[in-house]
């Protein structure tokens, strides 16, 4: 098993990151879920939590298919909690971002709100 410790080796220049982000982004949540899950397993550390979080937004979103509003939510803010305690400005990613979307679609399922009217999260670059 190989932990990444090195600038050189952050998850985001990794292949199967781009793949990732790319079924992310296309709302296939269980495949980006298999390949985030990949690399999750060779990570340590702040990167270790961020994909962790990235991996609990892509299952509260086969919840949210799934009519598991209680699950999405929980794991949204399992996720949320995982990324906002990360220093997020090494990556390269906008994790901010993320978190304000994650955080609305949060506040709308606890209030019973229709989360349709939401914008779905995206993973992107800065």
């Amino acid at each position: 098993m190989k932990f990444i410790d090195d600038k050189d080796d952050l998850f985001i220049n990794d292949s199967r990151f781009g793949l990732g982000m790319k079924l992310f982004n296309s709302r296939q949540w269980y495949k980006c879920h298999d390949v985030f899950e990949e690399i999750w397993h060779e990570t340590a550390g702040q990167q270790r939590q961020i994909l962790q979080g990235i991996l609990q937004v892509a299952v509260a979103q086969v919840h949210l298919e799934n009519g598991n509003i209680n699950g999405a939510t929980i794991l949204y803010g399992e996720a949320l909690g995982r990324l906002k305690r990360s220093q997020l400005d090494y990556l390269g990613l906008d994790i901010e971002g993320f978190c304000k979307c994650i955080t609305k679609r949060l506040e709308f399922l606890q209030i019973g709100k229709d989360i349709s009217s939401c914008s779905l999260p995206i993973l992107c670059f800065l």
